[in-house]
């Protein structure tokens, strides 16, 4: 069954790592818990970090309409 179409925009990145962050990374998606491959897994956790700082108060949401 193919996949949905994400209906939110997004962006294509492209970081540079090491490769114990990258080994890190591969576990982490044998888990079953942090996407398909190590670049869902990196940006599921960058997701989870940007959360975090906006419950503490250190990152604003975006509002929709602004830049």
């Amino acid at each position: 069954m193919p996949r949905v179409p994400n209906k939110v925009k997004t962006v294509t990145i492209t970081i540079s790592t090491t490769p114990g962050v990258h080994e890190r990374l591969e576990r982490l998606v044998e888990s079953g818990l942090y996407g398909k491959n190590p670049a869902e897994a990196a940006e599921r956790l960058i997701a989870r970090g940007l959360e975090n700082l906006m419950e503490q108060g250190k990152l604003l949401k975006h509002e929709s309409g602004s830049n």
